[in-house]
């Protein structure tokens, strides 16, 4: 039996999908950059999207809807990767893989060639970069993480120079 919908619930219901269309290129950009062969793309934003809908009723918008999402996205991500370790190895046939070799322009190879770098470096470096990234302020990313601002340009200047050494190698 299903209980009908109440004019609050349609409410929650319509400020959440307002919210996930806002900022759905956000939880795309963070789900991609700890995509794998055991946690495709699809399978990430779709967790991002349930873990944000279980959240959202107890959201009490004390910061910024922004830091909120990317927060989310991250700790799903990082934990869902953790879950995956384990499982052994799929080969995926879908569009996904055909759309990341399509474009061959400059510019698409070298945002390629970033994030795979990126994708070598530790969690905690790959969300900083990532919102680095995003153009978010030190306070901003110091919030998300909960790291301090001192920390977090200490932090930057390191994982700089850490992708500076890894392109050289390359």
């Amino acid at each position: 039996m299903d209980t009908p919908a109440t004019p609050m619930s349609d409410n929650i219901e319509q400020e959440f999908l307002s919210v996930i269309r806002e900022y759905e290129r956000v939880i795309y950009k963070v789900c991609y950059l700890y995509t794998t062969k055991n946690a495709p793309l699809g399978d990430l934003y779709q967790e991002v999207v349930l873990n944000i809908w279980k959240a959202y009723p107890k959201f009490r918008k004390e910061c910024k809807v922004s830091t909120w999402i990317y927060r989310i996205a991250l700790n799903t991500c990082i934990s869902f990767i953790r879950k995956e370790k384990h499982t052994p190895e799929l080969v995926t046939l879908t569009r996904e893989a055909d759309w990341m070799t399509e474009d061959r322009d400059p510019l698409t190879e070298m945002l390629r060639e970033l994030y795979r770098l990126i994708n070598h470096l530790g969690q905690l470096d790959k969300s900083i970069i990532l919102l680095y990234l995003e153009e978010k302020s030190y306070e901003e990313i110091g919030e998300i993480t909960g790291l301090t601002v001192t920390n977090i340009a200490t932090k930057l200047s390191r994982i700089k120079d850490k992708l500076k050494k890894m392109k050289k190698e390359d």
